[in-house]
Order: structure tokens, then C-alpha cells, then sequence
């Protein structure tokens, strides 16, 4: 995973319109790969957390190919949301390109 929203998210949606992946949503939702993306697999599919906000981790890129750190945590209030430094750029960039089609 990319990034990981942690329990001390208070749900206030800071995040969700800077990722421009449209990889973060409200704890409950369903989400879909081709939700913002050029993906074609547009299938729904569970939430992945049911109290809090959530990251699929196939949609995140840390930013990669967009802004040069990971938007959701520059505007987290609560710093609810870590990083994952063992994702290796190379397949940050490449789930970047597959996510542009």
C-alpha cells in the first residue's frame, strides 16, 4: 500500500479532493478502479474500512507523476495518514501510468 489512513482520522474529507487518483474514500463507500482514472474496470467493490476514511491501495501513487509528496497528508489535520517507505517508486510509476490507460 501506498499510503494508509490510520484510526486518528476524524472523517473531515481534507483528503479526498487533493488525491488525484480518486484513491480515498469515506469509510463504507464502495469504490471502483475506473473512479477518476482511464481504467475501463468500473466493477464496484466493497469498503475496504467502514469507520474511517480508506486508501485502495491500487489507485495510490503517492502523488508520483503529479505533485513531488503525497497531497493528502500535506492537508490531513490530524496527520491520520503515513506513508508506506517501502513502496518502491518504480511501482509507484508504474501503477501511475497503468491508472492513465
Amino acid at each position: 500500500m501506498a499510503v494508509k489512513i490510520t484510526d486518528e482520522c476524524i472523517s473531515c474529507g481534507a483528503c479526498i479532493d487533493e488525491c488525484p487518483n480518486t484513491a480515498i474514500y469515506a469509510g463504507g463507500d464502495e469504490w471502483s478502479l475506473a473512479d477518476g482514472t482511464n481504467s475501463s474496470d468500473d466493477n464496484m467493490n466493497e469498503a475496504i474500512e467502514d469507520d474511517i476514511y480508506f486508501v485502495v491501495p491500487q489507485k495510490c501513487t503517492q502523488c508520483v507523476g503529479t505533485n513531488d509528496e503525497p497531497a493528502c497528508i500535506d492537508a490531513c489535520p490530524t496527520e491520520a495518514i503515513e506513508i508506506d517507505e517501502d513502496e518502491d517508486g518504480d511501482v509507484l510509476q508504474t501503477r501511475y501510468n497503468d491508472l492513465l490507460g
